[in-house]
């Protein structure tokens, strides 16, 4: 899929069949990911990727809006290792670069996957990080849901130039 189309047409994918994603796609997911730009080129991010079913379970007891978490194959978190940021304040930023980055690389590879936020929600910070026996250090900022897509939805034209400003507003 060439890249601007893979811009334009990619959407949130909620439902999912059950079909697993096998460790090729995965590691593709992730390199895509680790090509993300960040500040100072500190490339601060780790992952953690969960496929069991009781995990991907005990997320939605704590996410409101983790639902679709109930029949995704994969979901992966995206997280910021605070030693390793050299501006904390970049640090949402940089794994947010990260999470379009594997959004993009999924629905090229013909997967569907949307974006559950955690950071800068304290509460879901605090149990994801104690699900995934996450280092204090490391700080959980999303979660992309991830597999076969068991629906399809069309491209949404979202450009809207009366919010476009050459030089001064």
């Amino acid at each position: 899929m060439e890249t601007f189309e893979a811009i334009i047409t990619r959407r949130s994918i909620r439902k999912f069949a059950s079909d697993s994603v096998d460790d090729q796609i995965r590691l593709k997911l992730i390199k895509a990911g680790m090509q993300a730009p960040s500040a100072h080129n500190s490339q601060p991010w780790c992952f953690v990727l969960i496929d069991k079913r009781d995990l991907l379970l005990k997320i939605t007891q704590f996410h409101p809006y983790a639902g679709m978490l109930d029949h995704a194959p994969l979901a992966i978190t995206v997280c910021g290792d605070l030693g390793l940021e050299k501006n904390i304040e970049y640090l949402a930023l940089n794994c947010a670069a990260v999470t379009e980055n594997i959004l993009l690389a999924a629905h090229a590879l013909n997967l569907g996957a949307v974006w559950l936020g955690i950071y800068p929600r304290k509460e879901r910070i605090k149990e994801l990080s104690k699900l995934l026996n996450l280092p204090e250090t490391v700080c959980p900022i999303t979660l992309i849901a991830i597999g076969k897509p068991a629906e399809k939805r069309p491209a949404e034209n979202r450009f809207k130039p009366d919010r476009i400003h050459i030089n001064r507003w």
